[in-house]
């Protein structure tokens, strides 16, 4: 044995049970997949709010309450819904004893989201703070708890609330890191709950959610109508329900579920769906259309009921079933059927919805037959310029290795210069983080043609890099990390790598996959302590706490932090920007304004905000680094 290897002893006081509130604290991933700060929309404080919602949809479900109000205020949720409310006799053991719940009686719940017992008890043992409540027929049981042990065990007392449960929770600040709820995340949250689930009424702190024609009412939301190709495409039928039609952006866009749950992440069910779209499309028009052609420019969704679904994971993000219910029928063909039946009678009763997407199509087809010759020129070229050596540094884990743990956590962070991306390849984590370096300045490509993603040798290596170049499928890294000078420069080249995005790959940032590096502005620090402060404030509460005289440095550039530093600021505290367009937003006018020609309005608006970037300029720099800011 090597001296320096320490001899391990493997007896029975190594052998360890833990009761489900130790497991879950210690191993929260396997209950509520990664933690996160709230800056993505799957991190865990938004699963702990579905754990909790998806049992007062299941009320709805099964005809019992058409109401729910959700109250989010700083870091405290309450749910309040108006089912049958659980039986008071079970109360603390529905929300603290492991495999227990209604979901197991079939009868009861046939097609629920969550039937494994394990989701309330995941919110309570990882809250500071867990509150139960039932109201049911006059009468109600209250229950508290810390960290999942319970902390008062209430009498069953009189009521005059009508029946129902009451869930409030504070997520454990110690598991969940400087974490917010981000009100665009909830909108979209208690919207697709709204749009699942026809006549519901859902209030988030006083804001009605209310839908009437379910995934119609969705598509209208994520389009515009003069953007599309067609009026959307909505069919629906027992346990299924579609919706979809083409517009005039790049990339696809789908939005799936499974007994009302969000499959961020697709599954069995999406797989059929793009199969019987192309399937049915071909036969109808009797044409071996590519699917990259019939797909092109697609947003669609799909909504199914399984019985006993099959998940990848406890955050159920991931169909896994093949079958409608155990032994039954097949979901693929099921789907196949479906789609093949009413896409089929729909496009023969509607000719002018027909030749749009004929013509659609074969647009498609067009510009992907005209660039066949650039993009292979484009990789020949990829291939010389040797991308993995001279601009990416790779990482061993990838967004596509599903079976990797950690793949959820890759990430790629796009810099410009040798010393910020040198930093950053010194200090990132070889495992899941990687770094591609830019040459300069991106072109602005807004109202280019996509030919100069494969033109432009810094555009065609970055998609190469990602992998985006057949659609964000295979794309290499759940997070794209923009990391730029938080200067004049760093602002312009961010602005443009942000345009090549939405312009190429919108789908890119809708689906949430596209982050802004925050890092600090200041670092103060004596000779006990160093805080790193990312605004002037933050700054100012440093120095108060530091006391007399702190050492004060203002950090220009990334490329002046050392990898040191840096390898905390990207490390478990990373602070990261979503990039968040709303439905509400119009992308293409979004960029004419701000990346297109010269316009009144905007000269407007440059004059209007002039001196209010001058005052925060002054207020953040010393004296001569403001004065030589605004010269420049």
């Amino acid at each position: 044995m090597a001296e320096n290897q320490q001899q391990v002893t493997y007896t029975e006081d190594n052998i360890r049970s833990l009761d489900w509130k130790e497991h879950m604290r210690l191993r929260p991933g396997m209950y509520i997949g990664k933690l996160g700060d709230g800056s993505s929309k799957d991190d865990g404080i938004y699963v702990l709010l579905k754990e909790i919602i998806d049992n007062s949809i299941d009320e709805y479900v099964m005809g019992h309450g058409k109401r729910i109000d959700v109250i989010v205020e700083d870091h405290r949720v309450i749910v309040r819904d108006f089912g049958r409310g659980i039986p008071l006799g079970k109360v603390v053991d529905c929300v603290s004893k492991i495999n227990t719940g209604g979901k197991y009686d079939s009868k009861a719940f046939k097609k629920s989201v969550g039937l494994n017992g394990v989701g309330t008890k995941a919110v309570n043992a990882l809250s500071n703070y867990f509150k139960v409540e039932s109201f049911r027929d006059g009468k109600t049981k209250l229950a508290e708890f810390e960290k999942g042990e319970i902390t008062n065990n209430a009498r069953v007392a009189k009521t005059d609330e009508g029946n129902g449960t009451k869930m409030t929770f504070r997520p454990d600040e110690t598991i969940f890191k400087n974490f917010k709820f981000r009100p665009e995340y909830l909108e979209d949250l208690l919207w697709n709950y709204a749009y699942l689930n026809a006549g519901l009424s859902i209030y988030l702190n006083g804001q009605r959610y209310y839908s009437k024609r379910g995934l119609l009412d969705l598509l209208e939301r994520k389009t515009k109508p003069e953007n599309l190709r067609y009026p959307i495409v909505h069919l629906s039928g027992e346990d299924i329900e579609i919706g979809f039609t083409h517009h005039n952006e790049y990339g696809e866009e789908y939005y799936s579920f499974v007994n009302g749950q969000n499959t961020t992440q697709g599954g069995t069910h999406l797989t059929a769906f793009k199969e019987a779209i192309v399937k049915t499309v071909r036969e109808f028009y009797k044409k071996d259309f590519t699917p990259q052609d019939v797909r092109a420019s697609i947003v669609a969704t799909i909504s199914i009921r399984v019985q006993e679904p099959v998940f990848e994971s406890q955050t159920k993000t991931k169909l896994g079933s093949t079958e409608m219910e155990p032994g039954g029928r097949s979901l693929r063909g099921f789907i196949n059927d479906f789609v093949k039946e009413k896409l089929d009678n729909f496009l023969h009763r509607n000719p002018d919805a027909a030749e749009a997407l004929l013509k659609r199509i074969q647009q498609s087809e067009r510009e992907r037959k005209d660039m066949a010759g650039i993009r292979k020129l484009a990789n020949k070229r990829a291939k010389k310029a040797n991308l993995h050596n001279k601009k990416l540094r790779d990482c061993r884990t990838h967004y596509t290795d599903e079976k990797k743990e950690n793949n959820q956590e890759s990430t790629i962070f796009i810099t410009e210069g040798d010393s910020a991306s040198g930093s950053l390849t010194k200090a990132r984590n070889v495992d899941t983080q990687a770094v591609f370096s830019l040459r300069g300045k991106p072109l602005n490509c807004f109202g280019l043609t996509k030919k100069v993603v494969y033109e432009n040798e810094e555009f065609n290596l970055l998609q190469h890099a990602l992998n985006i170049e057949e659609g964000i499928e295979s794309l290499r890294y759940n997070k794209v990390v923009i990391a730029t000078d938080a200067d004049v420069d760093g602002m312009h080249i961010r602005l443009l790598i942000l345009t090549f995005f939405l312009q190429f790959f919108p789908d890119l940032v809708k689906q949430g996959h596209i982050y802004v590096l925050e890092t600090p502005l200041f670092r103060v620090r004596n000779k006990k302590e160093t805080i790193y402060c990312y605004s002037e404030s933050e700054k100012q509460a440093a120095m108060n706490k530091l006391g007399k005289n702190p050492e004060i440095t203002r950090f220009k550039g990334l490329g002046e932090i050392s990898p040191d530093e840096f390898e905390q600021f990207i490390g478990e505290d990373i602070r990261l920007e979503p990039v968040i367009i709303t439905p509400e937003v119009n992308v293409k006018e979004l960029l004419q304004y701000y990346m297109g020609k010269n316009t009144p309005a905007r000269q407007k608006f440059i004059i209007e905000n002039l001196k209010v970037e001058k005052d925060e300029v002054k207020s953040e720099l010393e004296p001569a680094e403001a004065e030589a800011a605004l010269v420049e």
